[in-house]
């Protein structure tokens, strides 16, 4: 997982109430277990009216995506996640997250800012005059060209993992020695085990 600091470019402006994760990634590209090529189903239903935000060339490879309330709501396919990161979506900006949603964000290096509807609405003003938009994790903030500033919260454990681009593998190799030392004590005090094995 690639660590997350500092975001910087435009913003597709959606938002949207209640985009659940079957606008996300529909389930017909469920079958895959590759993280790779999700990109192309992402938000296919929206997609496929005319002028929508996600084919409009202002926005093409932007990094943050603005949305509307309950964003991420439905069922806890983690493909969701998998398709926003394939399409470049780096940052969620929106007033609230479903819970499944927003964990499966970050476990894939995706972070999933919360503000007042009223700061979501000015990004959204920001994001359609095509100007960029700077969300910076290590100081919890969003800001624009226009001297906007909004700071946000989120969990402490969940900053760290982003900072450090640590998913839930990354945190376990992290443990490494600890693991090895429990192992070997483990070993001594219990030489009938084997190594992950009970005689």
């Amino acid at each position: 997982m690639q660590p997350l600091t500092r975001v910087e470019g435009r913003a597709i402006p959606l938002g949207l109430k209640n985009v659940d994760t079957d606008i996300i990634i529909p389930a017909k590209w469920l079958k895959t277990i590759s993280r790779e090529g999700l990109g192309a189903g992402a938000f296919e239903v929206l997609r496929a009216e005319p002028g929508n935000v996600f084919d409009d060339p202002a926005y093409k490879g932007a990094p943050i995506l603005i949305a509307g309330d309950n964003y991420g709501c439905g069922s806890s396919r983690e493909h969701a996640a998998w398709a926003m990161l394939d399409l470049g979506i780096r940052v969620v900006i929106a007033p609230s997250f479903s819970d499944i949603h927003s964990g499966n964000a970050v476990k894939n290096g995706i972070l999933p800012v919360v503000l007042p509807q009223e700061a979501v609405d000015r990004l959204l003003e920001v994001a359609r005059e095509g100007l960029e938009i700077t969300v910076d994790l290590e100081q919890q903030t969003v800001t624009t060209p226009y001297q906007d500033r909004f700071t946000f919260k989120i969990d402490p454990f969940r900053r760290h993992c982003l900072l450090n681009g640590l998913d839930e593998v990354g945190l376990t190799m992290a443990r490494g020695e600890a693991i090895g030392a429990f192992e070997a004590s483990r070993t001594a005090v219990q030489p009938w085990l084997m190594r992950g094995t009970a005689i």
